[in-house]
């Protein structure tokens, strides 16, 4: 199974507030199989210690290294707050919501640092016209 596919994908979206978004990031993640709920409960402690929003109206959250046992597979969920969620000051459009034991989500990493670089490229990441936009923004370049 892919890392990001179609069932990782939700467009639309409201939060009422940071944890909500969070909340909703574990729930996706749980819903597609890749993460158990202690999981899910795990991104809320790692936004206590360090933020997780990147910049250019995006958060990465993502489990505590010692959360990671119970990741059942690798996945990415994309969650897409139009209205925005405020992130500690900062507005978050989207969550890329990472469940990973090892490097097999750098690929995309690599492709979202590159998307983000690109005023044009990341406003579509922001306001994609659907679920086919977000998977050909992320998917890995072939090599």
């Amino acid at each position: 199974m892919a890392i990001l596919s179609e069932e990782g994908v939700r467009l639309g979206l409201t939060a009422a507030d940071k944890a909500d978004a969070l909340t909703q990031c574990g729930d996706l993640l749980v819903a597609i199989g890749a993460a158990t709920q202690d999981y899910a409960d795990a991104l809320h402690e790692r936004e206590t210690q360090v933020t997780t929003y990147i910049g250019e109206g995006v958060a990465i959250p993502h489990g505590t290294n010692e959360s990671r046992e119970h990741i059942q597979r690798a996945a990415i969920a994309y969650l897409q707050f139009p209205d925005g969620v405020d992130w500690d000051g900062q507005t978050v459009q989207v969550c890329i919501a990472i469940a990973s034991r090892s490097e097999e989500h750098i690929d995309i990493l690599q492709k979202l640092a590159a998307v983000l670089m690109d005023p044009e490229a990341a406003a579509k990441l922001r306001e994609p016209a659907g679920v086919a936009d977000v998977l050909a923004l992320l998917a890995p370049d072939e090599s």
